[in-house]
């Protein structure tokens, strides 16, 4: 019987025996809650015990829970320095390739599953809708559990959308719009509560700011999240360093995750160092509580079974890793994810956006002449050198920023498809394919700071009250 679990376990990948230890760990816990037979939980404790001996032979890594196998690319395929040189964590994102990051492998390290046409023809049967751009092109490319989301939209069961912002600086670009839009689609075609986050806190810990100006941003940033449209009467906005003083269900759930989570795990997980600050090491835990729906009492009536589907940016993944290995231990339901990729920089998709480099970007304040200023001079094309070496070779999409931005933002797939034929074989040069999304985003931006106008403070402030939504629960 032994030899034929070895011979079984032998035969899992890394990533399948992490999942394997984490599922016997959580019935090794539920088995001593319930105060199983002894007999029982010693066999329980002794399975737990060899599936992590095999995890540490395989993978030269002693089991860490909530962080799945590092490198896992490089153990399973061996593969070269280039092609291993993506870095991705959130706060950092480094990667050599003029394509940008591999997701394909990121699926693979994260241990994340492809957002496949399957899942998004069952999205669109469960809502009626015609699926978002965002996944009909791979934006959003990655999740975790969302088909149990649809399991229980389809038999009548509510769940919650929570999002969030870190308000690093008064004015937003059009790459932290990406995880909005998509996220009033979704509050939209499934008609659900939402939740923002705005950490605040997080930003006054690692940036060079004071709480007051930290605070400030968020209230700003909050103007230009309200003007995509959200539903005040189904969205709730919260200040890390206003709300968490008003609600006793949101810090129960912090000073939980803490409990569960060791100084190890979180230096595993986010690299942090013996010189950060307690505030760093602690702050995981808040971006966790508001996957709990006991954490806004208000809305769900102190129900703690209304799971939360959480739409956000790959990088952002390290935080639900661990958020969703504690969710067991302390009687929660594990958050779902949508991952979407990263918005590319101007210069190309090996570059970081940076807000305080003004031509990193597109920006919600530019003018319809920054506009279109920012993008002939700083777009990164896939263009040839010459027009005559252009019209006989074409251009290269994969790396033209020009067409990464139209793939973000024109709707019209067919129109997107004829400039991608266009473009690769020649027939359209690299200045043409930029008027075309000069002329996508100046109207996109100027709608937008039409509505950022109506937004008063007398309106952020209603939609950050603490308040009961237009759902019962």
């Amino acid at each position: 019987m032994a030899d034929s679990l070895n011979c079984d376990l032998k035969s899992l990948s890394p990533l399948q025996l992490f999942e394997r230890v984490t599922e016997q760990g959580e019935k090794v816990r539920a088995l001593k809650a319930g105060k199983a037979p002894k007999d029982e939980i010693d066999a329980a404790v002794r399975m737990l015990l060899s599936l992590k001996l095999s995890y540490k032979t395989a993978t030269g890594q002693d089991y860490q829970a909530g962080l799945p196998p590092r490198d896992l690319v490089l153990i399973n395929n061996g593969t070269t320095k280039e092609e291993d040189e993506d870095f991705v964590d959130p706060w950092t994102v480094q990667t050599s390739n003029a394509k940008g990051v591999d997701y394909d492998k990121l699926i693979v390290r994260f241990g994340s599953s492809k957002i496949d046409t399957d899942l998004i023809n069952r999205i669109e049967r469960a809502t009626g809708q015609k699926p978002h751009r965002f996944l009909r092109r791979g934006i959003f490319f990655s999740h975790r559990d969302m088909d149990q989301i649809l399991d229980a939209y389809e038999n009548k069961k509510s769940f919650y959308l929570y999002t969030g912002r870190g308000p690093s600086s008064q004015a937003m670009h059009v790459g932290h719009l990406i995880p909005f839009i998509f996220t009033k689609w979704l509050q939209e075609v499934f008609d659900v509560p939402l939740v923002i986050q705005l950490t605040d806190d997080e930003k006054y810990l690692w940036k060079d700011l004071t709480t007051e100006k930290a605070y400030e941003y968020a209230k700003e940033n909050a103007k230009d999240i309200i003007a995509c449209g959200f539903d005040i009467n189904k969205t709730f906005i919260f200040s890390d360093l206003d709300y968490l003083g008003t609600s006793t269900g949101f810090y129960r759930n912090i000073v939980k995750v803490q409990k569960h989570v060791t100084f190890n795990q979180v230096k595993g997980i986010f690299g942090f160092t013996d010189s950060d600050c307690i505030g760093k090491i602690s702050f995981p835990a808040i971006q966790a509580a508001p996957s709990f729906s006991s954490s806004f009492p208000q809305i769900f009536n102190g129900k703690e079974n209304i799971q939360c589907l959480i739409p956000c940016a790959i990088d952002q993944d390290p935080y639900f890793r661990m958020t969703r290995d504690v969710a067991p231990r302390i009687g929660q339901p594990k958050p779902a994810l949508l991952h979407s990729v990263f918005f590319p920089a101007l210069q190309g998709a090996q570059t970081k956006m940076s807000a305080s480099d003004p031509n990193s970007s597109i920006f919600l304040t530019d003018t319809p002449k920054q506009i279109k200023t920012k993008i002939n001079k700083h777009a990164f094309s896939g263009g040839r050198d010459t027009i005559e070496e252009h019209r006989k070779y074409g251009g290269n999409c994969d790396v033209d920023v020009s067409f990464m931005y139209l793939t973000f933002f024109l709707e019209d797939d067919d129109r997107l498809e004829q400039l991608k034929q266009a473009y690769t074989s020649g027939e359209l040069l690299t200045g043409e394919l930029k008027k075309v999304l000069i002329e996508t985003l100046q109207p996109l931006i100027a709608a937008h700071q039409e509505r950022r106008k109506q937004v008063t403070d007398e309106v952020v402030k209603q939609f950050m009250t603490p308040r009961k939504l237009a759902f019962e629960f």
